[in-house]
């Protein structure tokens, strides 16, 4: 049994230190975990996008200290590199449809500026939150 619990340390503690060493394992853990929460979605048919219940359970999975942030600093800053990548696509769909320069474009305009700023504003308050949380555990 002694032997099972040092093979399941050595595999924790190996996972730990790939994660923290690999760009792409973290970019591939970070997605299978939103995968998870997507189809959790689904199961239960909640009215709530997957990527907000995967960026739950990734702030309990931080609370709960089972992984750090730190492990997820190289993935995360290779993604923010290269977002420019993500929004090309949307950029040729503009220049292909004309209407979208009319009043059309102004309302999804409007609404994804709102939307991109409550995200922005629940993710930082979540944040303070969680800083002010972890503080009062570190005095």
């Amino acid at each position: 049994m002694e032997t099972l619990m040092l093979f399941w340390r050595r595999c924790r503690l190996g996972l730990r230190r790939g994660l923290r060493r690999s760009a792409c394992l973290q970019i591939a853990a970070l997605v299978a975990l939103w995968l998870l929460a997507e189809g959790l979605v689904r199961q239960l048919g909640l009215p709530v996008p997957g990527g907000i219940v995967g960026l739950g359970a990734l702030l309990l999975v931080f609370a709960l200290r089972w992984w750090s942030p730190l492990s997820f600093a190289r993935g995360a800053r290779l993604l923010l590199a290269e977002m420019l990548l993500f929004f090309i696509p949307a950029a040729m769909i503009l220049l292909d449809n004309r209407q979208m320069f009319g009043w059309l474009g102004l309302k999804l305009l409007l609404v994804v500026v709102g939307g991109t700023v409550l995200v922005m504003a629940t993710t930082a308050v979540t944040v303070e939150l969680l800083l002010r949380w972890s503080g009062r555990d570190a005095h």
